[in-house]
């Protein structure tokens, strides 16, 4: 089985997570904002816990907070994962490593401490806080252990040439890590859809080209922006696209948007496509969650040299493993 690293290697969700997703879904429904996703990613998640909507909502009707919450945690725990389960999932699959991350820093570093060979930890800071989010990259980084930063519209509120952003990109350049950015559509209905237009990175790589930069969600390719992905990473040597948070098995489907993205990672941009599951936005756990999702990789229509950069060799080459 070919060697595989994953830049966007979500963890299993925490009893914490199945509940507040769902409690999002079920009593902010038609409100503004994240309550949104329940109509994209909602029912696979409700599913797994062997409901529908129509019952979720009776009982929150019916049940007192208390009780709501508490019947939630109890379907939660049946989705629980260990964490070495999932490591040996991920041995099974031939993941060599991936990119993490959690809910705060800190979680982020206890991951990788636990399993440094197979983690590697994303840092999350709030652009809006100026140079105390510097201050808290530099310490992520530094003393916590974690090896690149995310730039995300998606959770800031602001486009990823916001010059909020650039004293965070600077100090990505200083201590010589990634950035990772969410670079596609989103479905909150508080922000506008092109908050995270791939039109506005071509700004921040004119800016900083010494920066790497690693651009993804949404199956990689900016949909449904993807030919101004593909130019933007064609204009700037040092992007690369991920293919994170999009089963793979859709990106070669006629007329799903994504046909520049296989054209030119086939051939002109074949050494800059890098694989990231992003699994969880799309499949709840189950065991063998990443192998099906690498069986979907491997059936796409592109070259065996080609399919082996894409999983392995172009990360490899990035992060200096070549």
């Amino acid at each position: 089985m070919s060697k595989v690293i994953d830049l966007c290697l979500d963890l299993p969700p925490d009893e914490e997570e199945i509940v507040s997703w769902i409690k999002l879904y079920v009593l902010e429904r038609g409100t503004k904002g994240p309550a949104n996703y329940r109509y994209i990613f909602g029912p696979a998640k409700v599913h797994a816990l062997g409901l529908t909507f129509e019952e979720l909502e009776r009982m929150s009707g019916e049940l007192s907070a208390e009780e709501f919450d508490s019947m939630l945690k109890g379907k939660a725990k049946d989705l629980l994962v260990p964490l070495p389960q999932f490591v040996e999932e991920l041995d099974e699959a031939g993941v060599e490593w991936g990119f993490t991350k959690a809910k705060t820093n800190e979680q982020t570093a206890e991951v990788v401490s636990r399993f440094p060979q197979k983690f590697r930890g994303v840092a999350k800071v709030n652009p809006h806080e100026g140079m105390k989010a510097v201050k808290e990259l530099e310490r992520a980084i530094k003393e916590l252990g974690l090896s690149a930063f995310l730039a995300s519209p998606y959770s800031s509120g602001i486009r990823l040439n916001d010059k909020k952003f650039y004293p965070l990109y600077a100090k990505a350049v200083e201590l010589g890590i990634p950035m990772f950015c969410y670079c596609t559509m989103n479905y909150r209905t508080d922000y506008p859809m092109d908050i995270a237009r791939p039109l506005y990175l071509d700004e921040v790589a004119m800016d900083f080209p010494e920066m790497t930069i690693i651009a993804g969600w949404g199956g990689g390719g900016g949909w449904p922006w993807v030919p101004e992905m593909i130019a933007v990473a064609r204009r700037h040597q040092n992007v690369y696209i991920n293919t994170s948070a999009h089963r793979p098995k859709y990106l070669a489907f006629p007329g799903s948007g994504w046909e520049m993205l296989m054209q030119f990672g086939n051939t002109l941009l074949q050494d800059r496509i890098v694989f990231a599951s992003g699994w969880a936005n799309y499949f709840p756990y189950s065991k063998g969650v990443i192998m099906n999702v690498l069986r979907e990789m491997r059936a796409l229509p592109l070259k065996e040299d080609v399919k082996e950069k894409w999983l392995y060799k172009n990360a490899a080459k990035l992060f200096h493993q070549d």
